[in-house]
């Protein structure tokens, strides 16, 4: 059997060992040309095809059994339709690592499933450390450091997957005992042809599942609830109110009863509340977490980086990063969390309707616009509020101290990627937080 792995960054490297420790013949492609690349490809001993034309493409595809794409692989690029001309089966990583846990000697262990615009990561780091706190063995994958292939390799109880669209997209089997779709929201249009085809990749998280499954969806998210009402699984719900998971009073609660109170939660702005609620029936809908152990987590439970993670407090005004904050659907939920903001926002826009951010108007002091989508971010707030535009972030720090309140939190939430200015999310927001606290005279 033969395969064609197309990228080799972390899961091209990761998909090309795991098929090669199953006997595949592996060739690989990729659409960079450099002396990292090539360098792994020897060091994995695999043939490399640097940027195959079309007619490269179609020779390669008509000489394997299989292709695995890199997840930043766009809808559009020329392997989607040579694969399909040639039909060839075409499948993400999750697809290949469930179709082998399968094949687990002993039994496939059970694979949780989390999905969503916004709030993916923090649910999955949630159940993780509900299931730790349970006394399970835990392995975080997906979109992140650790593809499933490489996961399915640990000794562990329980598989926690962060299911981006790019993965769910080429899934023919791939389901989890529970699967939870957070919300939906443009996004990554720059890769979708469209946004019915996003929505499609993202219902595939519910579209393999088993009558005995559970499928957990936001009971406030229209989109959500409409492919909920179809999920073949057992249908759950959780929300801040009327669902089957929800919060009453200073408590959440679920079908069971209470879990834990809102004030025991180390963080609860009304997005942290709405994914502790999500995390919650994650783990215990399946039976594999305790209420015990989802309390203990919460109380701990810090987040992740960049996301809302806060950075310092000086005159009355704290600061916070968001940079992960990479749609208008994720700035603006951050956004309605606080009663008034310095909204520092902007970047290289991934194809977006910024407009939306606009509703959330109420809740912001001033804005301070950056980098390419600086004008279109200025055009959503200026008349409302005041606007200036930065060119470079030390300027964007010193203007939001400026425009800041007593009272007021300064949150870079960009609601645009950040690849104008910064290789990633994680620099602008690490940049972000060095300057914040050289102005403030901080030191750590």
């Amino acid at each position: 059997m033969r395969a064609l792995v197309y990228g080799l960054a972390v899961t091209g490297e990761a998909t090309v060992r795991a098929l090669r420790r199953r006997g595949w013949s592996v060739v690989v492609a990729d659409d960079r040309g450099t002396d990292e690349t090539r360098q792994l490809a020897v060091d994995l001993d695999v043939e490399l095809v640097e940027r195959p034309s079309p007619a490269d493409l179609a020779t390669l595809v008509a000489g394997v059994d299989l292709v695995s794409p890199s997840p930043g692989l766009p809808e559009d690029h020329a392997l989607m339709a040579a694969t399909a001309a040639a039909g060839v089966p075409s499948w993400s990583e999750i697809e290949l690592a469930y179709r082998w846990e399968q094949e687990r000697p002993g039994g496939a262990r059970p694979l949780l499933a989390v999905t969503g615009t916004d709030g993916k990561t923090t649910t999955t780091l949630l159940a993780a450390a509900m299931l730790e706190a349970s006394g399970r063995k835990v392995a975080l994958a997906g979109n992140n450091d650790l593809p499933l292939v490489s996961a399915i390799e640990l000794d562990v109880d329980v598989f926690v997957v962060e299911c981006s669209s790019f993965r769910l997209a080429l899934t023919e089997q791939f389901r989890g005992e529970a699967a939870t779709w957070l919300n939906l929201a443009p996004d990554h249009l720059d890769w979708h042809r469209s946004l019915d085809s996003y929505e499609d990749a993202k219902a595939n998280v519910w579209a393999h599942q088993r009558p005995d499954d559970v499928a957990i969806g936001y009971a406030a998210d229209a989109i959500v609830s409409r492919h909920l009402a179809t999920a073949p699984g057992r249908h759950v719900t959780f929300g801040a109110a009327g669902a089957d998971y929800r919060a009453v009073g200073d408590e959440l609660v679920g079908p069971v009863g209470p879990i834990t109170s809102i004030d025991a939660m180390r963080r609860s702005l009304p997005h942290d509340v709405t994914n502790a609620l999500a995390a919650a029936a994650t783990v215990l809908e399946p039976g594999l977490g305790r209420v015990d152990g989802v309390g203990a987590a919460l109380a701990d439970f810090e987040g992740p980086s960049h996301r809302i993670q806060f950075v310092a407090e000086a005159d009355e005004i704290a600061w916070f990063d968001d940079s992960k904050a990479t749609t208008p659907h994720a700035a603006a939920t951050a956004i309605s969390g606080f009663h008034h903001v310095v909204l520092v926002a902007g970047g290289r826009n991934k194809g977006l309707d910024l407009r939306p951010l606009a509703a959330v108007v109420d809740h912001v002091r001033a804005v301070v616009a950056i980098g390419e989508a600086a004008p279109e971010v200025a055009a959503v707030f200026r008349g409302r509020v005041p606007v200036e535009e930065a060119s470079s972030m030390p300027a964007a720090v010193h203007a939001a101290r400026r425009l800041a309140r007593p009272g007021d939190a300064v949150l870079l939430s960009p609601a645009c990627a950040s690849f104008d200015w910064y290789p990633n999310y994680a620099a602008r927001g690490d940049d972000f937080t060095r300057l914040v606290l050289d102005e403030l005279g901080v030191r750590t």
